[in-house]
Order: structure tokens, then sequence, then C-alpha cells
């Protein structure tokens, strides 16, 4: 399997990395994996060492994603390294918490730039071997993209662009047998959100909110991103698989005044 994950330091990214490796490793299946991380980040030493101890073959490439030649050499890497791809997987992406009546359009822009750009500009590039091999584009999205969330003014309607992105992609390249699908989680502890976790107030006030009753691992999400790059989804494109823990659904349940 040849596989492209961005945003593939600890967290998120590193569990997709992780689950592919061990599932090909049970299937005694070649895996060729390029991780990117941003310039900022240190390299994930330990996330690559799991990697090829599971007998993966790893390339790690950093740079500014928001940068168009980034994007572009990233692809071409990519492809070089793997000789083809049968996965993409658009992971990167970040917060700028803010309201629209004080956000600047730089951050804004910047928004787009992480969230949204990025996965265009490598599908583009990546298109044709993706049809080479009939392979499949899962960008993670978030709940914020799919309602409107407070406090996160240019985060949510990127969020929601890239799910309407992905959805036109698997429209568009339906024809070529490529499965273009969104994942959007909901609360998930991450090393990014770890901070609010580690308040404990804080913890169960937002786990007392999810039907499930817990928050939600990386992990999780890595079981979601695997189903849809194997042949268990051939026939889903064009989805949003939103793994919330039920909380989006349970919001008309917590008005007040419900008759018994």
């Amino acid at each position: 399997m040849k596989v492209l994950v961005t945003g593939a330091s600890e967290g998120i990214g590193g569990a997709i990395c992780r689950l592919f490796a061990k599932e090909c490793n049970v299937e005694k299946e070649p895996l060729d994996i390029v991780l990117t991380v941003s310039g900022s980040k240190s390299m994930p030493k330990q996330l690559i060492d799991d990697l090829e101890a599971l007998g993966a073959c790893t390339l790690l490439i950093k740079g500014d994603i928001t940068r168009s030649d980034v994007c572009e050499d990233i692809a071409a890497q990519t492809l070089e390294f793997c000789g083809g791809l049968d996965v993409f997987i658009s992971n990167a992406g970040g917060v700028s918490p803010g309201k629209l009546k004080d956000i600047s359009t730089d951050v804004w822009d910047m928004q787009f730039n992480l969230n949204v750009r990025p996965t265009f500009i490598l599908a583009q590039k990546l298109h044709s071997a993706l049809k080479v091999r009939q392979g499949t584009i899962i960008a993670i999205s978030s709940m914020s993209g799919l309602s409107a969330h407070l406090g996160q003014a240019a985060y949510s309607p990127a969020k929601s662009a890239l799910i309407s992105l992905c959805q036109n992609l698997a429209q568009e390249w339906a024809c070529d047998g490529i499965r273009v699908n969104c994942v959007a989680p909901g609360m998930i502890n991450t090393p990014l959100t770890s901070k609010v976790y580690d308040h404990e107030k804080t913890t169960e006030a937002r786990t007392a909110l999810v039907p499930l009753g817990r928050i939600g691992t990386p992990e999780d999400i890595a079981q979601i991103v695997a189903f849809l790059a194997s042949d268990k989804s051939s026939y889903i494109t064009g989805q949003v698989i939103l793994a919330d823990g039920g909380l989006s659904d349970s919001i008309l349940g917590l008005i007040p005044g419900l008759p018994k």
C-alpha cells in the first residue's frame, strides 16, 4: 500500500499512520508511507521508529503546506518515493479562535490556506496517480464544519469548505474510480487539545454532554479512516462521517421544558 498522510505528528495523524502500519504488517502487505509535518514541529522520531519497526518504509517531509510550492513538492516527492499512490489522507489543519467582528483578513485567509487549499492542490497533483491505482482521498474535517461554532469564526467556515471540496471532488472523479470522503471528529483528546482535558472539571463537563459518555481518542478516528481506505467501503464516496459520540444529534434533548 502506498499512502500519504499530511499533519502526521502525534495525535490523529500519528494514530492513522500506526494503524495502517499494523494492518499492513498483519496482512504482510508492504507499506510505503509519506508523512508531512509543519516546519515548526520537531521530527516525530518515535512515530517513525514505530512505523519502521512494523516494516513500513517511511519518508518524512517538513514544510509549510500553506505555500503552494511546498504542496507541489510534497506531491512530487511522494510519487517519486512511492512510485504511485493508493491513499491520500489530508489531516493537516489548525485553529485560530476568534469572532467574526474581530478577526483580521489575514487570519481568515490563513485558515482557508491551511485547512482547505492544501487538499485541493495535493489532490490535483496526485489525481493521475490515484486514477491509475483506483485510489481514495480522505480528509479530516470537524463537527465545526457541519454547524456554526461560536468563537471559531474562520475555522468553522474553512472546515465546511473542506467538506464541500471533497464532495465536489467525489462527484467529478468518480468516473476515474477515485473515492473521496470526509471524517468530522467531535471532541477528541489529542496533544493539540490536551491542555483542555488537563482540567478535570472541564473534562467532566464535556464528557457529560456526549451520549456515549466519553471523549474521543485519535484511535477512534484512525479506525474510520482505515475503513474508508479499504475495500469494505468501495461503494462509499462523497460522504461525511461524523464521529462525535452522538453529541450533535443530542442538542434537541437538552432544551428545557420538554414533555416527559
